[in-house]
């Protein structure tokens, strides 16, 4: 017995140590940042014009559901964004959009899978993911409408509020989160390792420069303050959240389920989008899983399976949901979690039947 419980233990702490080890520097650290960056030195405005309960919704579910395009992140990095965008005053809608692209549909996941599980389902990932993102954010803008009634008062309680460095050239901003986005994705790519460091290294000068001659000492004093607050609010929940999926792999590793995996039946096609909600699978690992743990690039996994574990794996996860939990609250995290496995299942029956 102390031999079983010590077992768990040592792959909980295993899976802390390899999610530090992969995430901390190159994904966590920088998404954090850019987050309080939002929240310090986006205008509200910016934020309402796009991402507000009346914008248009063309634009502001467009924008969300592509958002994934230039962001290498997974379900826990993605987070800090999302709370950024909704302490601005986002509408529900886009802002749950925005949450389920930025991990499901990043470039160099899209193609990573198209490379190792096949051109076909890789598209699939792509066409379902904005899809889905879009149909997401716009249900969940109808179950929860109070919530955009709160995010319209709030703006109206702002309007007029003025924010700290007005007198900056207008390039400025754009420019300054381009090149954070741009530390973050060049972070976590697969570069060589001294071509990488270069070039963060590079970008993360120009953005010292920029905060030394266009920004006020208190607007950067601010986005520490907001940084922080992100940390000591969700970082422990991740952490915490890791270490369970550790302990619960230990006595369920993911062979366990591969016999229910091996046709398009909506049982396994439902099963497979349920497994992908609960494990935390990081931004890229989900393909060799699939291919390898699974058994898909051996055909002991079925297509449909595939796509419904690639389309809800990547993000949410247990971490994730306590994390979506404590910043929108469980009514709110307990319908995008169905909607996600509901509409990873329709993707999966669609593809297993025409194209698995």
């Amino acid at each position: 017995m102390t031999d079983i419980i010590t077992g768990a233990l040592i792959s909980g702490l295993d899976a802390v140590i390899e999610y530090l080890a992969a995430h901390t520097v190159t994904c966590l650290v920088p998404a954090f940042f850019i987050a309080g960056a939002i929240a310090a030195f986006v205008k509200k405005d910016a934020i309402l014009k796009y991402f507000s309960p009346d914008a248009k919704k063309s634009v502001s579910y467009g924008i969300a559901s592509i958002s994934g395009i230039v962001l290498a992140v997974c379900s826990c990095t993605i987070l800090p964004m999302f709370a950024g965008i909704m302490k601005k005053g986002s509408g529900i809608g886009p802002a749950i959009a925005f949450l389920y692209a930025g991990p499901a549909i990043n470039i160099l996941a899209i193609i990573y899978t198209a490379t190792v599980l096949g051109v076909d389902i890789g598209i699939a990932r792509a066409v379902f993911a904005v899809v889905m993102a879009i149909a997401i954010g716009l249900i969940m803008a109808t179950l929860f409408k109070e919530h955009d009634k709160g995010a319209r008062s709030a703006a109206a309680q702002v309007a007029g509020m003025t924010t700290g460095g007005e007198e900056r050239p207008r390039w400025v901003n754009p420019a300054f989160f381009v090149m954070m986005v741009l530390v973050l994705v060049i972070g976590a790519s697969p570069l060589d390792i001294v071509l990488r460091l270069a070039v963060v290294y590079l970008l993360t000068l120009a953005i010292a420069i920029l905060l030394i001659y266009f920004y006020e000492r208190d607007e950067v004093t601010e986005w520490g303050y907001e940084v922080w607050d992100l940390v000591k609010k969700i970082f422990p929940i991740l952490i915490g959240g890791t270490f369970v999926v550790g302990v619960i792999a230990f006595f369920l590793p993911p062979e366990t389920f591969q016999p229910f995996f091996g046709t398009n039946s909506i049982g396994s096609v439902f099963l497979g989008a349920v497994i992908g909600a609960i494990l935390y699978m990081p931004t890229l690992l989900e393909v060799p899983i699939i291919g390898g743990t699974f058994g898909y690039t051996q055909g002991l996994m079925a297509g449909g399976p595939a796509l419904a574990l690639l389309l809800a794996g990547p993000t949410i996860s247990l971490p994730s949901i306590l994390v979506l939990t404590r910043i929108m609250g469980a009514k709110k995290t307990a319908a995008y979690v169905a909607l996600v496995i509901i509409f990873s299942t329709a993707a999966g029956l669609v593809y297993g039947t025409f194209f698995g």
